[in-house]
């Protein structure tokens, strides 16, 4: 099994997980602070990560390079907008509601690859695009 497979089955784990404690902890809380709390826990416990590997020193390449820094501090402000949306979802709805729309990130993603980069989709490819959209929505409303 490929690497990129291991590691996207881990996030789509570890995601699924978000969602579930996030719903229990969610219960008598304020959803944007919940999740400045938890935006403060994945910071520490990313840095703690990148100490335990000895890549302290790598900061500062990533700051001499203001191209890929601009990004990653948009990529940033998109993922902590995406936390915030999502929390407020959970906290309001139900996750076995939210979760498959949240996913159709997967699908927004995909469009915006083809676009912005000229990815190719094979017809396979696009019917599963189709197919993740449809079941989204099914799985959602239904």
């Amino acid at each position: 099994m490929s690497a990129w497979l291991i590691y996207a089955l881990l996030s789509a784990a570890t995601a699924a997980l978000v969602a579930i404690f996030g719903k229990i902890g969610l219960q008598h809380l304020d959803a944007n602070t919940a999740t400045a709390i938890r935006a403060v826990v994945m910071a520490a416990f990313l840095v703690g990560v990148v100490i335990v590997q000895g890549k302290l020193n790598l900061i500062g390449t990533v700051l001499a390079d203001k191209k890929a820094l601009f990004f990653i501090l948009l990529s940033g402000i998109a993922g902590a907008l995406s936390w915030l949306f999502y929390f407020m979802a959970i906290k309001n709805g139900d996750v076995s509601r939210v979760a498959p729309i949240d996913k159709l990130s997967v699908v927004f993603a995909v469009i915006l690859a083809v676009i912005l980069f000229g990815e190719k989709l094979s017809l396979v490819a696009g019917i599963g695009v189709a197919l993740i959209s449809c079941g989204a929505l099914m799985v959602a409303l239904g």
